[in-house]
């Protein structure tokens, strides 16, 4: 099932939610290689595209976070750590089913659910505390 990024997924930070936005790409991407039947080598590129992009996002979320002193930051690393675990499960299920794109796309509705529910409790927070902090 493929979602993309919507207005109401907005947190209201610039730089955030432009990552959101290639995030949920990226992520329909790689759902759209595996309903296609793309080369199971194409489909690891984007695995690994999309691990790699997660790492880096989380890295700057979280060095935002600690910038204007978010309360939430451990909160936060925990739920960001917790899922690069699973990401790195969803490539090693990848590998080790040789390439069956029926995990892709069963795991993309846990990936998009995730991100909808992680955006939508807890990075609109920040959002919330920039904005409570500005006034």
């Amino acid at each position: 099932m493929a979602m993309g990024w919507t207005e109401d997924l907005s947190v209201g930070v610039d730089v955030i939610d432009q990552q959101h936005k290639i995030w949920f790409e990226k992520a329909d991407q790689l759902f759209d290689a595996g309903k296609n039947g793309k080369a199971k080598e194409f489909i690891a590129q984007m695995l690994d595209f999309l691990d790699d992009y997660t790492k880096m996002h989380f890295r700057d979320e979280e060095k935002y976070m600690l910038s204007i002193h978010y309360p939430e930051y451990e909160t936060q690393k925990k739920l960001h750590t917790n899922f690069i675990g699973e990401l790195a499960k969803l490539k090693a299920e990848y590998a080790k089913s040789g390439g069956n794109i029926a995990v892709i796309i069963n795991a993309n509705q846990m990936v998009i659910n995730w991100l909808i529910q992680h955006i939508s409790t807890q990075d609109k927070k920040i959002g919330q505390f920039v904005r409570n902090h500005k006034n």
